[in-house]
């Protein structure tokens, strides 16, 4: 299998179905093929220029992110794009529907995109939120550290599966709780796949400049203060990437458009 894997993300991975040869005895059996996908969520492996396999045959995906600290618009349009890349349907899931925040800019993301603001900790956004599993369909959770995406599987699955962990109190922001992937079946029908946090998200095959942001996120969590907005701040890790010519400085001004009034991204 590993020798006809033209790439690693070829080879199987959460949500695939494959044949199997089931030897006798002690011999261990060995997967022949991975079965046609309906969709692979694919990303660029950080670190490397090759593709990564996030999860396969996921019928429809949340993309999860939060009130506070992780609201950013640029990083859900990338996590907008890889769904839509993958073949499965997105829905938007923004969580702490009691806080005050900018989830109506989300709106405008897409005509045909579902946004549900909920609470993930309330039967009310529960409900809301099982039509996506109509059919025994497989729904897969992605987004950033904090965004709750353990504490969502756990009542959708209406048990304790996951580990879970509160956010930073001083920030808002999440730590990492889910360490694999894994596809949780549903007693009442239908799959979860929760995913781990996604620190970065690069997108597979698409052109450096039409990749959105992430590589300024990268640099804007070296700056030195967390909530650094890039203007005079001193130890400004973005602005000294302009300053060098790592960043273009158009791409720097988009930058500060996308995330004017959010704090740093």
């Amino acid at each position: 299998m590993r020798n006809a894997a033209a790439q690693r993300s070829d080879l199987p991975g959460v949500g695939d179905f494959v044949a199997v040869d089931l030897s006798e005895g002690d011999s261990p059996s060995t997967i022949d093929v991975v079965l046609p996908r309906t969709s692979a969520l694919i990303r660029k492996a950080p670190g490397t220029p090759d593709p990564q396999l996030l999860a396969a045959n996921v019928d429809v995906v949340f993309i999860m992110t939060a009130l506070g600290g992780d609201f950013n618009l640029a990083r859900m349009k990338r996590y907008l794009a890889l769904v839509q890349q993958s073949g499965a349907a997105p829905v938007i899931v923004v969580n702490k529907s009691d806080m005050d925040g900018s989830a109506g800019r989300i709106e405008g993301m897409g005509p045909d995109v579902p946004v549900h603001v909920i609470s993930a900790r309330t039967q009310e956004s529960i409900c809301i939120l099982e039509q996506y599993f109509a059919g025994n369909r497989t729904v897969a959770l992605i987004g950033s550290s904090g965004v709750v995406k353990s504490t969502l599987t756990n009542q959708l699955l209406g048990r304790d599966a996951q580990a879970t962990q509160e956010v930073r109190g001083y920030d808002g922001r999440g730590r990492h709780t889910t360490t694999h992937r894994q596809l949780l079946t549903r007693p009442h029908g239908g799959a979860v796949v929760d995913t781990p946090g996604l620190r970065g998200l690069e997108l597979w095959n698409t052109p450096a400049h039409e990749q959105g942001f992430d590589d300024i996120d990268r640099l804007a969590s070296q700056c030195r203060f967390s909530n650094c907005q890039h203007k005079t701040e001193p130890d400004c890790a973005v602005r000294s990437a302009v300053a060098r010519g790592e960043v273009e400085g158009m791409r720097f001004a988009e930058y500060i458009k996308s995330t004017s009034g959010q704090g740093r991204s």
